[in-house]
């Protein structure tokens, strides 16, 4: 790893009001609470809560909610200076219906969302030379400027000594089809070092279902190190050499928005600190790293919203200090 780098990670990709349910009203019309969201802040905020410098790239509206976004990000601590503010498009909203259980159901205002016209002579590239990790997810690859510009990112990047991060973060409805997605979150597989994909998500990412042969497959095309999110069961982490299921903590459950995203920044925070390359890192530092982001995910899960519920380090530290007490 470059360790003479700026940032530990730059992000680019979609920065969006989560409109969460959030009750009936007297009348007996839906209340929803304004969030913010998208996944690859997400990310950065669990990041940057362990003590990481980080900085997101990406486009909101000139609007009360791109204000309000813009805002979030700096309040906690993400260099925000990649964040464009566009006159002529609205800032991305998705309304997220809960479940007793916490599961969620989407509906998106993404036609155009501001984050999907994000276009490469825009982005800083300052920051793509600067950082040790640069991190994408594929709603970004669903519509142009933004797909162009998120592979012409990931090119500069890499090319300058970056280590790839992936999170596919599929949602069905910002397709135009099955076939579409899986094609373009295929066509970023080749750059990738690192890749988070759910357990719902390896039949799209490969031709496997099965998370062990998802995993063979994705390492067998030149990606270093594989998580597979298993939901409450944890995640199965592998590298070319061995892989090991890492079991998840006990939560509350009251909102799953999130919990992928906190994973992976919380297991990005540790790997980050080693100051390895992805090749180099053992199964049992991959080990110490998941169980790490399964802490994070655990803590982010209790509370609604994604950004605004991803722990302070300190409660991840207890969290896993209350586990290996009852081991």
């Amino acid at each position: 790893m470059r360790m003479d780098k700026e940032y530990d990670i730059v992000a680019l990709g979609e920065l969006l009001i989560d409109f969460t349910s959030g009750g009936i009203s007297e009348n007996g019309s839906l209340l929803f609470e304004q969030n913010p969201g998208g996944a690859p802040v997400n990310m950065l905020t669990a990041a940057e809560k362990a003590g990481l410098k980080t900085a997101f790239i990406g486009k909101v509206g000139n609007d009360m909610h791109g204000k309000f976004l813009l805002d979030i990000v700096k309040k906690q601590g993400i260099d925000s200076r990649g964040i464009l503010m566009d006159d002529t498009v609205f800032t991305t909203l998705a309304f997220v219906n809960l479940t007793s259980d916490g599961e969620r159901s989407f509906s998106f205002a993404r036609k155009p969302g501001a984050d999907t016209m994000i276009g490469y002579k825009e982005v800083d590239t300052q920051l793509l030379q600067n950082t040790k990790i640069f991190h994408v997810g594929s709603l970004s690859l669903t519509d142009e400027p933004a797909r162009t510009t998120t592979f012409q990112t990931v090119k500069y990047a890499k090319n300058s000594g970056a280590i790839i991060s992936y999170d596919p973060n599929y949602r069905a409805q910002l397709w135009k089809n099955e076939k579409t997605a899986v094609e373009r979150m295929r066509s970023m597989l080749p750059f990738v070092d690192m890749i988070k994909l759910s357990d719902e998500e390896t039949s799209l990412l490969t031709p496997y279902k099965d998370p062990d042969e998802a995993a063979d497959y994705l390492l067998a095309h030149g990606i270093k190190i594989v998580a597979v999110t298993l939901g409450s069961d944890g995640v199965l982490i592998c590298n070319r050499k061995d892989r090991q299921k890492v079991s998840g903590f006990k939560s509350r459950v009251v909102d799953t928005t999130g919990a992928g995203d906190s994973f992976w920044g919380g297991f990005l925070s540790q790997f980050v600190r080693t100051g390895k390359c992805p090749e180099e890192s053992s199964i049992e530092e991959l080990k110490t790293f998941a169980r790490y982001g399964n802490a994070v995910a655990s803590l982010c899960i209790e509370k609604k919203g994604g950004v605004l519920a991803i722990p302070e380090e300190t409660e991840t530290l207890k969290r896993l200090g209350e586990s290996s007490l009852n081991f």
